[in-house]
């Protein structure tokens, strides 16, 4: 499969949406295109996240990355969260997520970036070999906390 990958800009939500909705229903939430769109909106609208977009030769989206600005005080420096990463069934197991995580770490590192972090679900095993495959690795010093506030 021959695929592409470029940031993605707001002229880029009609295939944004459909990838972004099926995220949310991998992590069990309800189908809802028009809550992603204006999710989605709104990180464009204020350039609080970069999303890369894979799309085939008819420009078709395969699947998306976005990651969201972080800074760390301790080491007066900027890191990147990788927050979202879903490539579509029919584009899995062809290099594309794999794609993906490289351009997102070289793009970090051209923005200024130290390191990069992500979390994701403890059953996910699929998605902790590649990211160790890659050279991440888990973290070990430090919990995670939750505060919910709605």
């Amino acid at each position: 499969m021959s695929f592409s990958i470029r940031q993605a800009t707001i002229h880029d939500l009609d295939t944004l949406v459909p990838l972004f909705d099926g995220y949310r229903q991998f992590y069990l939430q309800p189908t809802d295109p028009e809550r992603g769109r204006r999710f989605l909106a709104e990180r464009f609208a204020h350039h609080e996240s970069v999303i890369l977009l894979a799309s085939d030769e008819r420009g078709a989206g395969l699947g998306f990355v976005q990651l969201y600005p972080l800074f760390s005080s301790v080491s007066a420096t900027r890191m990147y969260l990788l927050n979202d990463l879903f490539v579509s069934a029919n584009a899995r197991r062809q290099g594309v997520a794999k794609s993906l995580m490289t351009v997102a770490a070289d793009l970090a590192r051209k923005l200024g970036a130290v390191s990069m972090t992500l979390a994701t679900a403890l059953d996910n095993q699929p998605a902790q070999a590649l990211y160790e495959s890659l050279g991440w690795q888990r973290e070990k010093h430090f919990c995670e906390y939750v505060l919910a506030l709605t």
